[in-house]
């Protein structure tokens, strides 16, 4: 009996769902319902549609309804690492989005909603780790976007429209099967760095600039030793996505 039913997943009551909300670093209320194993959307939840930050990474989720719309002053939204294979078009209406995760999930380009279009005010979008082979040429409507993730999926082209926003900043495509990766390459990051380092011995140096170098070493040197001994890199466990390639790809996409 019940089998092939899948994992029931935890409940997730009003209670548990009003003890998760925490003031978020710019004072407004989040509701971080994260790695609690959850299989279907909480319909409680749909009494605190007040929140502004609503976070469900790193669960089992398959789909997420229509009444998603009810939460309108969303303007952070985080569902990735979960199974989703679509995702609804009523998430268009939420017109106040300004940070949308829905990377390491199971999208295709045909299950992603054209009212994605209609989002004004996105200015981050991740859609990373998924199975798009192209992305909408419609994604070009969206004039605030700065930063975009399309890495991790079976793209061979990105449409213009896209690759000219005129906010974007950053737009993160490896890993994709484009057919020149050279050109594509150039579109990851369009700003061109040239370093150049001269080699020189301390004899060749004046005074004053063996001092000011002297100097610099010496505050590195502090730093060092001030530095804990379990040098690990930074963590942003909002993004991470668990024994992924692009972990430390990801770190790069969290909101800053």
């Amino acid at each position: 009996k019940g089998k092939g039913k899948g994992p029931k997943g935890k409940k997730i009551t009003l209670k548990i769902a009003k003890n998760s909300i925490r003031v978020s670093f710019d004072g407004g209320l989040r509701l971080d319902l994260s790695n609690m194993g959850i299989t279907t959307f909480p319909k409680s939840i749909l009494k605190l549609t007040h929140v502004d930050e609503l976070d469900l990474s790193r669960n089992m989720l398959k789909k997420i309804p229509s009444s998603i719309e009810m939460f309108q002053k969303l303007r952070w939204l985080d569902l990735h690492s979960n199974q989703l294979e679509e995702l609804p078009k009523s998430i268009g209406t939420l017109q106040n989005l300004f940070y949308l995760n829905i990377s390491n999930n199971k999208l295709t380009t045909k299950n992603l909603p054209e009212e994605l279009n209609l989002l004004k005010n996105l200015h981050i979008l991740n859609l990373g780790l998924n199975n798009l082979d192209s992305i909408p040429t419609s994604l070009g409507a969206l004039k605030e976007l700065r930063e975009i993730g399309l890495f991790d999926n079976a793209l061979t082209t990105i449409p213009n429209s896209v690759k000219k926003l005129p906010q974007l900043q950053k737009l993160n495509a490896k890993r994709n099967p484009f057919p020149d990766s050279t050109k594509q390459e150039e579109h990851v990051d369009p700003i061109k760095r040239i370093e150049t380092l001269y080699l020189v011995q301390e004899k060749d140096l004046c005074c004053s600039c063996l001092k000011m170098c002297q100097d610099k070493k010496d505050k590195q040197n502090e730093l060092k030793n001030m530095t804990p001994s379990s040098s690990k890199k930074p963590s942003f466990s909002l993004l991470l996505t668990p024994n992924s390639s692009a972990k430390d790809n990801q770190e790069e996409w969290r909101l800053r």
